[in-house]
């Protein structure tokens, strides 16, 4: 008896999305999260072709940033990924501008993966272009798209195609747009700043609870991106920055004491770190 043969099924670069948008948000109030949803139907974000996604947590946390914001990754069919706080309003930007500085990021650079109203430049200089907090301060970047190292939290735009996640050793609700932004530098991705206007109603709470994930956030990159030895299965080789030393540990004399090393000290039962 012939087993009947499944036809392979070919893929292309091209993947179609069901939603242009998908507009997540984890929710600890329904009643502001009402009022944001009807902001941004009201900007024009519909759900003929807009999906909404949240995960409730009006009972308590029981699912924190980082878990729950790989969760709408990893649902989310739109074309473009919208996680956004429950406290802000879109008011003066509607979807016809968001659209607008897609498009302009687009012509700008192809492999932007992540966009926000919010972030660090650098060490020094911060973009921003939203109205914040109970003042209603306004804040406009005059060099927006600017291309920054970090988003803030309140209104990130994550293109579908990138397969962004974030860490999944980090816990909590902070620190998490950081790491998104630099997962995404990491896989080739670049994050901008553009001028998209909206009301973040929050001030921020850098308690001691944010001092925690900073502290988790530096150990677990101080581990990750630290300078290592690699090997795969047809070559050795040092990672670093540091140009002496990659030249140096990539020779065939430092590779050699270094196999030397793991073969009398490590054994080959010893776990990675």
């Amino acid at each position: 008896m012939k087993h009947q043969v499944n036809p392979s099924i070919k893929i292309t670069e091209v993947k179609e999305h069901p939603f242009q948008y998908s507009i997540c948000t984890l929710v600890t109030n329904h009643t502001e999260y009402y009022e944001m949803k009807a902001s941004c139907l009201k900007a024009g974000f519909g759900e003929d072709d807009c999906e909404y996604l949240i995960i409730d947590n009006t009972t308590g946390n029981s699912i924190d940033a980082y878990k729950g914001l790989n969760l709408f990754l990893q649902k989310a069919q739109g074309k473009y990924i919208i996680i956004c706080h429950q406290d802000i309003i879109m008011h003066d930007d509607k979807r016809a501008i968001l659209e607008e500085r897609i498009k302009e990021i687009d012509a700008k650079d192809p492999m932007w993966g992540v966009l926000g109203n919010a972030g660090r430049v650098n060490m020094k200089y911060f973009a921003r272009n939203l109205k914040q907090g109970t003042e209603g301060i306004d804040f406009a970047e005059k060099d927006a798209p600017i291309r920054v190292m970090s988003i803030d939290e309140n209104f990130m735009l994550v293109k579908n195609e990138a397969n962004l996640t974030l860490s999944a050793d980090i816990k909590g609700f902070h620190m998490y747009g950081a790491d998104l932004c630099l997962i995404a530098q990491i896989l080739g991705y670049h994050t901008y700043v553009i001028n998209f206007n909206l009301l973040h109603k929050s001030d921020g709470n850098l308690n001691n609870t944010f001092i925690e994930a900073k502290n988790d956030f530096i150990a677990k990159y101080s581990k990750a991106l630290r300078p290592r030895f690699m090997a795969s299965t047809a070559a050795r080789f040092y990672l670093g920055s540091n140009p002496w030393k990659k030249a140096l540990f990539n020779t065939n004399l430092v590779l050699f004491f270094i196999r030397q090393y793991d073969k009398f000290f490590k054994g080959k039962r010893n776990r990675l770190n």
